[in-house]
This record gives structure tokens, C-alpha cells and sequence, in this order.
């Protein structure tokens, strides 16, 4: 009690002082260590602050600290303050009041979205005539928010007669919904209401049923699918799927012709697919092909054929083709679309006289038409040496229109239409406003390959503000990486970056190993055993733009989040002299202890990632980097991190041991800010607005100390 006691004095005496400036006689909150061992392998870890922990997030010694180190954080903004607040406005001001999204065409009705000037969230809403004066409001988001100190919007689903609407909530940010329905002729909530949902849900054709994947609440798994028949109690929703293998996640969706409902259930290297006629809703899911562990594929459906997207016997993925009942004999598929080492199949999509097919060859995105009706096949045009191009809201297999979303460092997200019977012909539906004098004339693109230290050439995406800038080594550098799961950081439009170009600052996006911006193997080159490759790719990265004169040696920052939040842990413990701050958002450090707790969410499903640590040949290669086992008494940059105590994905309690243990540690007597919002989850704060005041923070963080305001 006498620890508790203390903890709550400090926070309450960090708090009162609000309105002093930033100095060093503000001390940072001093953690108590409690030696908690672990043995594995033969190998004793010893966590001082492994106290942090509590699953109920109620702990008032915890939750003293957390606010200890927010007051703390605050004290320390101050002189940042007014720069924080300005860039806020900016991020902000550069936003269409009125935004709106591209309606699209769905039955008898045009479905769309907008913002009102001011508000935090959309207006979901429909016209039966575009050019009519007469629109259905089917939910105003920001009443169904109001008073909500967060609120997260999941899936927005209409009933196939289009006469009800399914919507999830989320008021935790703990990624747990409740489902909701309203019927959209009277106007009102239903009685029904489902709750501890993933948030996806699908209709069954007979506007009776829907199916929803209900969540494990404590590894918060969505491991089991429900049908819900209108107008019965949730206890009689009947169980149609459980899965057994905590390895995967699964998920629904539905053909886009509208009679199957696909159940996906997929780990890191494997997946299934099942169908259900979703005429038939009382019928069970039949897989397409049952899982073979290290098979990945997904299914499209066209009449009576099934065209698959497979990895099988193809790292870069091949397309091909089996009727409909002959697709469980892989000896019946038939090439589509051969293998291609330089050339990663990433989407299809199938018209009823078009096939469309996106790929992405040496990091670039292209999308390619193959007609069915004999017309020569075309490629589509894009010209800027670095963009993101990918398939927009394409709803009917009936169409012979194409809509893409297309965007760059340096072009503000588009939304075309392409006539596809015509090559290349296309309209221009909209794109992004930015206000505030943006011209896309000012800002320069780049795309780069550098040389790692093992010789693979890493992409890098960089833009700058031409008039700001000098190859010669003098602007502030910014760089970004993630590098995990796979995922490719794209380099598209952000009007957000624009505070830090207009500044003189570089921004540069490292597509370090683990991503697949090079095709499967650059994946495969950045997990597992692998996983070293993503740290010495970021740092390689930093070193070349500096010597080739992108960057100035001592003003370079870098930034990453969740997975992206270890890669940056890593970087400062191996290489923090090339960095002069770094933020790290959600952060992934303790990737040891949390890979070893099958309690904590998504834990068990991530193996084919990092490796599972019971088996000693994991457990020493993760140990030789994990970020928290690895801080050492040595300087480190300044450094920004952020939390949410609801966070779902990444605990609060790895950044706050991880920040605890640097705090102990480190020799230097720069910044180590700690800011958990107390009411948000891993994606941070909600709002169309207020998502900026994260960004604001991050930005003010870098510029304040580069000292590039210049105000």
C-alpha cells in the first residue's frame, strides 16, 4: 500500500505542473522493480516490471503509474505546446469540410457516404435516382457517437431486399462489436442485438438469416461463426463453424454474384476456404479445398467455375480455373495465369466479360485486362515513378466498368472509371481535396533501390518539396518503415506529410524485408529466422540517404507502429547513433515473454511469423533481438511513445515495461516521453478529427526538437 500510495502522490504532483516549462528538474516517473524470473531452454530472464501487467486494467498501482508518466509526458510537451495546437490546425485545415465518397450503384439504390462540416464521423446514406432530391439517411454515425469518448464503426451491411441494415459497434476500442438492426422502411432499431462480434457480418439471400463471427474475449480470436435468425434471442443463434486451430484467423464475405457465402480461414502460410449457398441458409460450410499446411489460396467465382489464386507450386502465386465440382482435385485445376518468378499475383477480379488481374512486378502495382469476348488484352497506364493503384468498389459481375483508387507521394487519392471496351478511356470520378494552396507542381517523387549490407537492393519511396530542398546533405530526414506479416507500406498520398515537406524535411518509406513490396520471397526474407534482415535493411537504408545526400547526419527521425514499434525497438538497440529521435507507436517490443503467453491476444496465430519460442531454436533467435530483452546501458534518441490501455493487438504493458526499462538503462540525457491514452486501443484516438491530435504530437515532437519551427 505504501508503493500504491507514493505512485498516486507523484501523479498527482506531476500534474500540478501543467504550467511550467519543460527542464531537468521535472523527474520522469522511477518504476519500482519486482524481479519476476522465467526459465526456458536453460536460460533465466529476469523482468523487473513484469508487474505491469493486468488484464482487468484496474490495478490502481498500474494505472497510478500510467498517469504518473502521462503528467509526466505533458509536463515535458509544454514548450511544444503551440506547435503541437498549430500543426493540429494545419493537419486538419487541409481536410474537405464536405467530404464525400464515390457512390456506387447497388440494386435499386446509390450508396454513399459523407461528412458534415465540423463532425467526426460519416453519414452512411442512399438515393434511389443520383440526380434525385430525395436521400435516405440509413445512419448518422455521429449520433450513434455521441457522448462516446470513443466509437468505432465495423461493418455497415444491407439486407438483400435492401430493406434493413446491419452495423457494428465498437465503444471500447478493444475490437469487440455489438451488431445492431435497423429496419430502413420504419426507420427503427430491431430488437435484435448481437454481441462479442468480430464486426463482419453477411446476409443469407433470404433477408432472414445473417452470420457473424463471435470473438474469444480473452485471446480475443474470432473463432466461431453463428447464424442469427431476425427476431430470436442471441442464446438461440445456432453454432455452424468452431475453429480448432488457434493458428488461424477466420473470416466471412460473400461472392460477387451473390449465391455463395465464403468462410476464410487462414494462418501466415496456410489457408481455406469454404462455401455455403447462400440461398440455403440452413446448410453448413463445405471447404473448396481442405488445408494443407503452407498452401495459401483464395477463391473467385464465375457461373459455374472457380478460378483460384494459389501458391501452390508457385511462390509468387499462379492463377487457374476447375469447375465448381471438381475443385477439392487439385489434378483437375487448370493454368489461368502461369507462375512468375519476378511477378506477385495480388488480386482478382472476375466480370462477366472481363477478367481483371492486379500483379506487382519489382515493387510497382500494375493492373491488367484480359477480356473474354476475343478483344485484345491491356495493360493500364500509370506514370509516376512511385504510386499505389488498386481496386476500388467494383459491385456487380454484370459491369463493364472498372473502378480503380489511384494515389502517389505527390497525387491526391483518385477514383477513376474505366470503359473497358474502350483500352485507357477513363473518367476521373474524384479526388481528394486538400486545401490550403496544395499543388502537386512543389512536391518531388523518388523511387530508390539501396544496396544492404548483403547485397539485396531494398526499395525506398521518398518525396520532398522541390524548393525546400538540396542534395547535399542538409535536410531533416524522416523515415518510415514496418516490414512485418507481409504487409506493404504503400507510397501513396498523405496531405499530413505536407507540415513536414513544408519544412524542408525529406520523408522517406524504407519497404524493408517482411513486407512483399518484392514478391513472396521478400516476405519470407524478413520472418522467422529472418527477421534480422528487416533491421539491418532500415538501418542500410538510413546510411545510404545520408551519404547520398537526402539526409543530414544528425537530423534524421524515424517512425514505425505495432510491428513497426519493434522494428524500430530493434533499431535503437542496435544502431540508435544513426538517429537523432524516433517515435514508436503501439509498439511490438516484448516479443519473447508475450510469444510465450497463449493468453495474450493473437499470440499462438503469429508462430508462423516469429517462430514459437517453446523450441530452443526460436527462442534463441527472437532473445537476439527482441527490443525489451535486448535495451542496454548505452545513449539512445530521443524517443515518443504511445499506448492505449484498451489496446487490443499490441498490451499497454509492453511499451510501458520497454519505457520503464529504457528509463533504468539508457545514459543519455535526452527525452523518453510515455503517452497512453487511457481510453483508446491500438488504433488510437476516433474521429475524423481528433485522429490528428495523435499525428499533431508526433510531428510537433520532431519538429520542436529539429527546431524547424518557424513561428
Amino acid at each position: 500500500m505504501k508503493q500504491i500510495a507514493s505512485l498516486i502522490l507523484s501523479a498527482v504532483l506531476l500534474f500540478g505542473c501543467n504550467n511550467m516549462t519543460a527542464n531537468q528538474t521535472v523527474k520522469p516517473p522511477q518504476a519500482d522493480k519486482i524481479p519476476h524470473s522465467m526459465t526456458l531452454h536453460g536460460i533465466t530472464r529476469v523482468d523487473d516490471y513484469y508487474w505491469m501487467r493486468d488484464d482487468q486494467r484496474k490495478d490502481p498501482r498500474i494505472i497510478a503509474h500510467l498517469n504518473a508518466e502521462n503528467a509526466y509526458t505533458k509536463s515535458q510537451f509544454q514548450p511544444f505546446n503551440d506547435l503541437k495546437q498549430r500543426l493540429f490546425e494545419e493537419l486538419v485545415g487541409r481536410l474537405d469540410k464536405d467530404e464525400s465518397s464515390v457512390p456506387y450503384f447497388w440494386h435499386q439504390h446509390w450508396y454513399y457516404r459523407y461528412y458534415k462540416a465540423g463532425l467526426e464521423y460519416p453519414v452512411i446514406a442512399r438515393k434511389a435516382e443520383l440526380a434525385g432530391e430525395h436521400e435516405q439517411v440509413l445512419l448518422d454515425v455521429n449520433l450513434r457517437a455521441k457522448g462516446q469518448e470513443f466509437y468505432g464503426l465495423g461493418q455497415v451491411s444491407v439486407s438483400p431486399d435492401e430493406t434493413k441494415l446491419v452495423f457494428a459497434e465498437d465503444l471500447l476500442s478493444r475490437r469487440i462489436y455489438t451488431l445492431y438492426v435497423k429496419d430502413l422502411i420504419t426507420g427503427e432499431l430491431i430488437e435484435d442485438v448481437l454481441e462479442g462480434t468480430d464486426g463482419s457480418v453477411v446476409w443469407a439471400n433470404d433477408n432472414l438469416h445473417l452470420f457473424y463471427i463471435a470473438k474469444d474475449p480473452q485471446t480475443l480470436l474470432g473463432f466461431q461463426v453463428f447464424r442469427h435468425k431476425l427476431g430470436t434471442p442471441q442464446s438461440d443463434d445456432v453454432l455452424i463453424y468452431e475453429e480448432q486451430d488457434d493458428a488461424f484467423y477466420i473470416g466471412l464475405g460473400k461472392s460477387l454474384d451473390e449465391t455463395q457465402i465464403v468462410l476464410y480461414a487462414e494462418s501466415t502460410v496456410t489457408s481455406e476456404v469454404s462455401m455455403l449457398d447462400a440461398n440455403q441458409p440452413l446448410a453448413r460450410f463445405t471447404p473448396v479445398l481442405a488445408r494443407e499446411e503452407g498452401h495459401e489460396y483464395s477463391v473467385s467465382k464465375l457461373d459455374d467455375t472457380y478460378y483460384i489464386l494459389t501458391n501452390w507450386q508457385a511462390s509468387n502465386f499462379r492463377l487457374m480455373k476447375v469447375a465448381i465440382d471438381q475443385a477439392a482435385d487439385k489434378n483437375a485445376w487448370q493454368d489461368v495465369i502461369a507462375h512468375d518468378l519476378n511477378s506477385r499475383i495480388e488480386d482478382v477480379l472476375l466480370l462477366n466479360d472481363y477478367m481483371v488481374v492486379q500483379t506487382r512486378e519489382n515493387g510497382i502495382s500494375r493492373i491488367r485486362i484480359y477480356p473474354f469476348n476475343g478483344q485484345a488484352e491491356f495493360e493500364l497506364e500509370f506514370n509516376d515513378p512511385a504510386y499505389v493503384v488498386g481496386l476500388d468498389i467494383n459491385i456487380s459481375q454484370q459491369s463493364d466498368k472498372l473502378r480503380v483508387f489511384y494515389s502517389s507521394p505527390t497525387t491526391p487519392e483518385s477514383i477513376y472509371e474505366y470503359a473497358l471496351a474502350t483500352p485507357n478511356e477513363r473518367e476521373l470520378l474524384k479526388q481528394e481535396q486538400v486545401l490550403g494552396g496544395f499543388s502537386r507542381e512543389d512536391y518531388q517523387a523518388e523511387r530508390l533501390f539501396i544496396t544492404a549490407r548483403d547485397g539485396k537492393q531494398v526499395p525506398v519511396s521518398l518525396v520532398y518539396r522541390k524548393d525546400k530542398f538540396s542534395k547535399d546533405g542538409t535536410n531533416p530526414l524522416y523515415q518510415y518503415g514496418y516490414g512485418s506479416y507481409g504487409y506493404t507500406v504503400e507510397p501513396d498520398f498523405s496531405s499530413s506529410i505536407l507540415s513536414l515537406l513544408d519544412r524542408g524535411v525529406v520523408y522517406a518509406i524504407a519497404h524493408v524485408r517482411g513486407s512483399e513490396m518484392l514478391g513472396r520471397a521478400w516476405y519470407d526474407d524478413g520472418r522467422m529466422l529472418n527477421k534480422q534482415n528487416s533491421f539491418n535493411d532500415f538501418v542500410d537504408v538510413t546510411t545510404a540517404l545520408v551519404e547520398q545526400g537526402y539526409g543530414a547526419k544528425g537530423k534524421v527521425v524515424a517512425a514505425g507502429g505495432s510491428a513497426g514499434g519493434l522494428l524500430m525497438g530493434g533499431v535503437i538497440n542496435q544502431a540508435p547513433e544513426h538517429y537523432f529521435a524516433v517515435a514508436a507507436h503501439v509498439p511490438f517490443v516484448d516479443v519473447v515473454t508475450t510469444m510465450l503467453d497463449e493468453s495474450i491476444p493473437l499470440t499462438t496465430n503469429e508462430y508462423d511469423e516469429w517462430g514459437n519460442p517453446n523450441e530452443k531454436v526460436y527462442f534463441d533467435y527472437m532473445l537476439s533481438y527482441a527490443p525489451y530483452d535486448n535495451i542496454k546501458a548505452q545513449a539512445y534518441p530521443h524517443l515518443l511513445v504511445t499506448t492505449g490501455l484498451h489496446d487490443s493487438q499490441v498490451q499497454y504493458f509492453e511499451p510501458a515495461k520497454w519505457v520503464a526499462k529504457l528509463r533504468e538503462l539508457k545514459t543519455d540525457d535526452n527525452m523518453l516521453l510515455f503517452d497512453t491514452d487511457m481510453e483508446a486501443g491500438h488504433g488510437g484516438k476516433s474521429g475524423r478529427y481528433r485522429q490528428y491530435e495523435d499525428k499533431a504530437q508526433e510531428y510537433a515532437f520532431f519538429i520542436g526538437l529539429l527546431g524547424l519551427d518557424e513561428q
